[in-house]
């Protein structure tokens, strides 16, 4: 296994780029299957996930071309096969994506579980109540599930969904474009990437009303066209750059971004004494001398995200004081800070969804590890405010979101190197 070797324990300058966000370019896979026509997609991030979801789709039947970095063209042939592969499938939690575009255009889709990140069990209820809703039955036999309508297809309902879940409201939103009559999603996530994916199947022919609320309103259609997408900026990736940039000291620009997708983390930590220019589409941190601790809960957008949790509770270790992290969307997310104590980092854990940072310490380079892709890219912001060597392993983790991030952070500093083993 790869595995990075950080020397840290400098500030960091220059400028750093977003790329495309993987959470809008992954759904923008799927949506190829809701059309015979060709999906030209731009700004792709060039991550091992897409990778994956793009073998998926070759697999299927759609005949994917790459004719140049950040572009991809995806085209369905006559012949859609509609079992998703069990080698891919349990690597990418986005692969259930897919089952909406099948059921609907095809009426069938078998997949395994899908698989991901390893922060506690993720369960697919959801979408197995979402498709039953619009009339779709299902069986769970040798440890993959089959979804199958009758010859009438997909019917609108009004499903309301018991939690808020990104993926679940897109991937209904993506089985009800084609379905017949009129689908509500009640209590639907209002993330931009859910905008995004909207806003382009409306393009497209699609009829949709209320991306952007915890209501969407779908009138299913007969048919989509498809055309071009351009994926925007990656708001996970912005945050995990201002907190890299703050952890270290560092006056760093942010190019190439979406500022008004991270407001309420500027102003949580415009709250804390950090000091930003933001422009249209860049974000300028400054230096700090001193910030105050935080409080902080992970909700839902517009709330502080639970994917930036992890690279913010490295910043919050530097803050001289007592801050607090409360993640209210997934139960296990906090387990890595064990490694951070073991830097030199003073947290405590009540349980596992609630941390308290006792801050200002100074973190040592050691010995980690990338149990998922949010901790990983904090461990390489620990490395970077670390003093002396930090190794980190299982890096195909953070491959998995985040586009050349070694040779990206060489070009602003950072002296990290990949080692292949």
């Amino acid at each position: 296994m790869d595995k990075f070797i950080i020397q840290g324990g400098q500030p960091l300058q220059g400028e750093i780029a977003v790329c495309g966000a993987k959470n809008h370019a992954l759904k923008m896979f799927a949506v190829s299957l809701l059309s015979d026509q060709t999906l030209t997609l731009r700004n792709v991030p060039e991550i091992e996930d897409i990778f994956r979801i793009a073998e998926i789709l070759e697999s299927l039947g759609v005949e994917v071309q790459h004719p140049r970095h950040g572009v991809y063209k995806l085209q369905p042939t006559n012949k859609i096969c509609t079992v998703l592969p069990k080698k891919q499938v349990p690597k990418l939690r986005a692969s259930i994506l897919l089952a909406g575009p099948l059921l609907a255009r095809h009426h069938t889709v078998t997949l395994p579980h899908p698989g991901g990140c390893a922060i506690g069990k993720r369960p697919i209820d959801l979408f197995v109540h979402a498709f039953q809703a619009m009339g779709a039955h299902y069986r769970y036999t040798k440890e993959q599930y089959r979804f199958t309508v009758d010859r009438h297809g997909l019917q609108g309902a009004r499903y309301v969904f018991p939690i808020v879940s990104v993926t679940g409201t897109e991937t209904m939103l993506l089985a009800a474009v084609l379905a017949h009559g009129t689908t509500t999603i009640v209590n639907a996530a209002r993330e931009p990437e859910v905008v995004a994916l909207a806003e382009y199947l409306i393009s497209q022919g699609a009829k949709i009303s209320g991306a952007g609320t915890s209501s969407i309103v779908i009138h299913g259609v007969k048919r989509l066209r498809a055309g071009v997408a351009t994926i925007i900026p990656d708001r996970i990736e912005t945050l995990s750059f201002i907190f890299l940039a703050l952890a270290t000291k560092s006056q760093l620009t942010i190019t190439r971004c979406e500022p008004a997708h991270v407001e309420v983390p500027l102003q949580l930590m415009r709250d804390s004494g950090a000091r930003f220019i933001v422009g249209r589409s860049t974000i300028q941190v400054r230096p700090w001398k001193k910030l105050q601790p935080l409080q902080v809960v992970t909700r839902e957008y517009p709330g502080f995200p639970t994917d930036g949790q992890s690279p913010l509770t490295v910043l919050l270790t530097q803050i001289l004081g007592e801050s607090s992290v409360m993640e209210t969307i997934y139960a296990d997310r906090l387990f890595f800070t064990d490694m951070l104590n073991r830097m030199g980092a003073n947290i405590q854990m009540h349980t596992s969804q609630h941390i308290t940072i006792h801050g200002g310490t100074t973190l040592n380079g050691k010995i980690v590890d990338s149990p998922d892709l949010r901790a990983g890219i904090a461990m390489v912001i620990a490395g970077a405010a670390a003093k002396g060597k930090t190794e980190i392993g299982n890096i195909y983790q953070i491959d998995r979101g985040y586009e050349q991030i070694d040779c990206r952070l060489q070009a602003i500093g950072l002296k990290i190197v990949r080692q292949h083993s």
